[in-house]
């Protein structure tokens, strides 16, 4: 009997109701009924606040060169622009380690990075200090040694001459794939050089 006496009242409720609704009706938000207010999630990491940074200066970073394998190494590069390319470092590193960059590849987080990658591509935003892992191809091996590289640096191969070296090639690879950041690009192009240098030689012999 009580959904009987409900249905009554609901329908003489709509009774009391006009049929139609004028163009002018407005109901009354007091009408409405209550909702509970809808509050945003936390998000999972804050907001990191944007830095303000004069006209030229750039964001510099600590960057730590280890390897605990053969031969141990703990090299650390102060005060690193951003922008310092993978290949910058390994250049660093081989300057001071006296091993070829080609023999060196940097990980990071256990995984091989390009050499056309940037600090700025590695880090994220508020990062201020970076670990590399270095992983000499060949071991000690491909370390020159001293006596080798005192005599080289002696020499100093010019014109045609410096041409014919290895090193010249290496030198040429590293700088286009800085330039053109894709390494594949890089050896393609140098290859492609090469070729053509030895071909217009044979021709003049």
């Amino acid at each position: 009997m009580a959904e009987v006496a409900f249905a009554k009242t609901f329908l003489s409720t709509l009774d009391a109701r006009p049929s139609r609704l004028s163009a002018d009706h407005v109901e009354s938000p007091r009408n409405y009924p209550g909702r509970p207010a809808y509050i945003l999630p936390r998000m999972p990491k804050a907001m990191s606040q944007p830095t303000n940074l004069a006209p030229g200066q750039e964001r510099s970073v600590t960057v730590t060169i280890k390897s605990l394998r053969n031969p141990p190494l703990n090299i650390k590069l102060a005060s690193q622009p951003m922008s310092t390319s993978l290949l910058d470092i390994k250049s660093n590193v081989s300057s001071q380690t006296r091993i070829p960059v080609d023999k060196l590849k940097i990980l990071h987080n256990k995984r091989p990075l390009t050499d056309s990658k940037i600090l700025k591509d590695v880090l994220a935003e508020s990062e201020t200090a970076v670990e590399f892992s270095v992983m000499v191809i060949g071991g000690a091996a491909a370390i020159v040694p001293e006596n080798a590289a005192s005599s080289a640096a002696a020499v100093a191969l010019t014109g045609v001459a410096a041409v014919e070296t290895d090193a010249f090639w290496t030198d040429l690879k590293a700088f286009l794939t800085q330039r053109l950041k894709d390494e594949t690009a890089a050896e393609h192009l140098s290859s492609l050089f090469r070729s053509g240098w030895e071909s217009s030689k044979s021709t003049q012999s």
